[in-house]
């Protein structure tokens, strides 16, 4: 196994293994690489339970680590995924939001495990680029949405 140089660490209760599944399920380019099991008993768990899991999302290596209750996840750290059709955003924000998750403003969610997500129309992030009235225009009508809709944004952008 290659330990990549720099990697995304998840502190989670005891759902490291559920969550990687989860995400290697979601979105392409994702995948769970390995389950470490604690050699010995710790304050987050017993010796033969899961503690680590080496997992990839869309591309960036990822370790979840079964650390116990007392980490919580909050808005400050989220992944940020970059879609580019309405049904490739309804579908993410789907899988996230209908199984456990929670709706946000502004293309943000929350996975069941409390990890936040943006899932951002391409579109969003090039008229945000783009400055100006443009810009404007589309954050104005993205303030008012919660899943980002690509075609009010695309409007949005033309004025």
């Amino acid at each position: 196994m290659t330990i990549p140089s720099n990697r995304i660490c998840l502190m989670l209760n005891k759902d490291a293994e559920a969550a990687a599944a989860f995400y290697a399920e979601i979105f392409p380019d994702s995948s769970v690489e390995s389950v470490e099991y604690s050699p010995s008993d710790n304050p987050s768990g017993s010796a033969g339970e899961v503690l680590v899991v080496q997992f990839t999302v869309l591309g960036i290596p990822c370790i979840g680590v079964n650390g116990g209750p007392y980490f919580q996840h909050s808005q400050a750290f989220s992944f940020q995924v970059a879609t580019d059709t309405q049904a490739e955003t309804d579908a993410y924000w789907d899988a996230i939001v209908g199984n456990g998750g929670e709706e946000s403003m502004c293309g943000w969610c929350k996975d069941k495990w409390g990890v936040s997500w943006q899932i951002t129309p391409r579109t969003l992030t090039e008229a945000m680029a783009a400055g100006g009235a443009e810009a404007k225009r589309a954050f104005d009508a993205m303030m008012q949405m919660k899943k980002i809709d690509i075609a009010a944004i695309n409007a949005a952008r033309k004025g």
